[in-house]
């Protein structure tokens, strides 16, 4: 790193502790997941008033005059940084403390929550996009001081070039790893990016294919996806516009996941991310038709989760696995010759339950299961799970399925996390699914049909160490407390 590169990634991370120091001691922010929430809407702001201006530049350029999206007096110069001559902070003219509070909370949030309704017919536009961030969010920041010093550091962050970008979309995406770490309220939001990246080579997306991901969270998938490949196409207006507008697609149901996935995708260079806030699993897959099908499908939905009966009514096999629903989902979703990489709890290969089994030979029958690669324990940093995924091509059964048993005995934590070196093994022995001392091959004319365990068990005696720390041992009964509680709310309100 040359030194002007290493003194913007330490301004730009010195911003962002600052803003995190700020938020900690203001009364309305608890937690990192509140940090980034906070965050992200200011950031939002700010990223909005450099796009318009490139924009009305590139308009004067051209002998033409730009129409801002905003209104004059909720443009970031005029209530968030109006500035003198000078090039200075206007004292006279800037909002600080109540007041700030006050028009953010009465008056900016309620503006922007508009776009939704005025923007109905572009859902993919920037204008449905603000209203549609605005109308999920609520300004936590309760001191116009604090609001105001963060609105500051934030204007001096530089957005003007593409290595300003690219350091931001870094820096955000460690807050999100960040909240991932923290424990089960933010483990959703995280998956490790060697995982992404490994999946998406092995997947190999292609301009002019539909990439999907049906429970996006943080959109890491989707924004590895696009990184991919926009550093290996042909840099022309066709192929740039294809990638920006009609690539990328995800849905995502909570709101922050929401929230960030859009952020880290504006970050990552998608100017309108085609992103739906909505519950996927809501969607009857009865209804899925051709044109709402997709070439690759990149995902990893919930662990743990369950979903009510009404639900389960929208799929062929019923099951309250959030994570057996979003496959079922999958497969229906993929065109023919569509390839997905699915990452999934490791006991879905062998859980001996109805549905569990009927879905095992579902995949086999409609698809080409031609990989399953098994993760160490501690791949998710306080998910207390073990994974696998899943590679498959839809449209011909499975006949033979090879195995990567990835790092064996590795140990994985917070200070030795999932690297790109752990996987480079894997990458290259899948391109010939050839058998080493971690990988194997299995007939599916071997696998008994009465139960279709595909559990994995490397021939060659490698038995991965899957001693649990204790921090994993009590993410995991916390994880399944709240589940007990979901269920047990559920049930009150069946018979409320």
């Amino acid at each position: 790193m040359n030194p002007p590169e290493k003194k913007r990634k330490n301004m730009f991370e010195q911003t962002f502790k600052n803003i995190d120091d700020i938020l900690y001691k203001d009364a309305g922010a608890d937690s990192e997941l509140d940090y980034i929430e906070q965050t992200s809407w200011v950031l939002f702001l700010r990223y909005l008033d450099e796009l318009e201006n490139e924009k009305a530049d590139e308009a004067a350029l051209e002998g033409k005059k730009y129409q801002y999206i905003l209104d004059e007096q909720f443009r970031w110069p005029n209530w968030a940084m109006p500035k003198t001559a000078d090039g200075k902070l206007d004292h006279q003219k800037a909002m600080t403390g109540p007041d700030l509070v006050q028009f953010v909370d009465y008056k900016l949030f309620p503006y922007l929550a508009s776009f939704k309704a005025k923007s109905i017919d572009t859902p993919k536009s920037i204008e449905y996009k603000i209203g549609e961030i605005f109308s999920e969010l609520n300004n936590k920041i309760k001191s116009g001081y604090n609001l105001r010093e963060i609105i500051e550091m934030t204007d001096e962050l530089p957005f003007g070039s593409s290595k300003d970008k690219h350091e931001l979309s870094h820096l955000y995406e460690s807050k999100i790893k960040n909240m991932g770490n923290a424990g089960r309220n933010g483990g959703q939001y995280y998956t490790p990016r060697p995982l992404i990246r490994a999946i998406i080579e092995v997947l190999n997306p292609q301009v002019g294919e539909k990439i999907y991901d049906a429970a996006c969270g943080s959109a890491g998938f989707l924004c590895e996806a696009y990184a991919y490949m926009y550093d290996r196409m042909e840099k022309n207006t066709t192929n740039l516009k294809t990638l920006q507008e009609n690539t990328l697609y995800g849905k995502e149901k909570k709101n922050l996941a929401y929230i960030i996935g859009v952020m880290n995708m504006i970050l990552h260079g998608i100017e309108a991310p085609n992103i739906i806030h909505t519950n996927t699993l809501t969607e009857n897959i009865r209804d899925i038709q051709e044109k709402d099908r997709y070439n690759v499908i990149l995902a990893n939905p919930p662990f743990g989760g369950k979903e009510r009966k009404e639900v389960q009514q929208n799929f062929d096999i019923k099951t309250s696995e959030t994570a057996s629903l979003f496959l079922q989902h999958f497969i229906k979703s993929l065109k023919a010759g569509g390839r997905a990489g699915i990452v999934i709890k490791n006991t879905f290969l062998s859980n001996a339950d109805n549905a569990s089994v009927s879905l095992r030979k579902h995949l086999l029958e409609s698809c080409n299961l031609h990989t399953i690669l098994d993760m160490p324990a501690g791949t998710f940093l306080g998910a207390g799970v073990k994974t696998v995924v899943l590679f498959f091509t839809k449209g011909e059964p499975t006949k033979k399925i090879w195995y990567y048993q990835c790092v064996p005995g590795r140990s994985l934590g917070k200070t030795s996390p999932l690297n790109d070196d752990d996987l480079k093994e894997f990458k290259e022995l899948q391109k010939t699914l050839a058998d080493s001392d971690n990988s194997w091959t299995v007939d599916v004319s071997s696998i008994n049909t009465s139960n279709y365990d595909l559990s994995v068990k490397n021939p060659n005696g490698k038995v991965e160490q899957t001693f649990r720390s204790m921090d994993e041992i009590l993410a995991e009964m916390e994880a399944l407390d709240e589940e007990t509680s979901e269920i047990l709310n559920g049930i009150k309100e069946m018979f409320s």
